[in-house]
């Protein structure tokens, strides 16, 4: 598969779960002291491509994770959520607050999509915010790579929508399972760096 061109106006920038839930120090993986270096350096990796689209005229999305609050605001999860990640409690993640929204570094998105599983498609309204602005490719970055931002990227290539995948604008907690999986996706999607795909973006009429 490949994108020679785009046409900035019908494609969207989406980013996948770069909320100070996940980044922030005050965040619920930073109090568990749960984080990456790869991971802390993507808003900074990412936000010249952001700047970049809706310079011509592109759009930027962005998908995250949600804990809705449950009885008493415990949250409503998953049972191998809770396995793998005992820390989560009463808060984080839940819709309006500090956690759940997206670092500094990007927000304000244009669009805002909030996620419960690991695809950014699924039981969510992102294919039809797509649809309304006649948006069919995506160009693809945040976390981790193997988990919420490859079935993002699975679940694009079943709605035939158009994906480049940010090679440098996506990471995981270990850089050899991030790796892995840009060589998995490889048969789905495009992989490009930050840098190819602003190129590409400038190229563009």
């Amino acid at each position: 598969m490949s994108i020679h061109t785009l046409d900035p106006k019908r494609t969207g920038l989406l980013t996948i779960d770069l909320q100070n839930d996940f980044l922030h120090p005050e965040g619920a993986y930073g109090r568990a002291g749960q984080g990456a270096a790869a991971i802390a350096a993507l808003p900074a990796r990412i936000k010249p491509v952001v700047d970049a689209l809706r310079a011509k005229g592109g759009t930027y999305l962005s998908a995250q994770f949600t804990l809705v609050p449950g009885p008493g605001g415990e949250p409503l999860i998953a049972p191998h959520l809770k396995e793998l990640r005992p820390f989560l409690t009463k808060g984080d993640f839940a819709p309006g607050g500090f956690g759940h929204a997206l670092v500094d570094e990007l927000a304000p998105a244009d669009y805002t999509v909030e996620k419960v599983a690991y695809s950014a498609f699924y039981q969510t309204r992102l294919e039809y915010i797509m649809r309304a602005l006649g948006l069919d490719t995506l160009i693809i970055g945040g976390i981790v790579t193997n988990g919420g931002v490859a079935s993002t990227v699975r679940d694009a290539h079943l709605r035939n929508i158009e994906t480049i995948l940010l090679s440098d604008g996506s990471a995981a907690f270990k850089d050899e399972v991030h790796q892995a999986t840009l060589t998995s996706l490889g048969t789905v999607t495009q992989v490009k760096s930050c840098g190819e795909t602003i190129a590409l973006i400038e190229a563009s009429s």
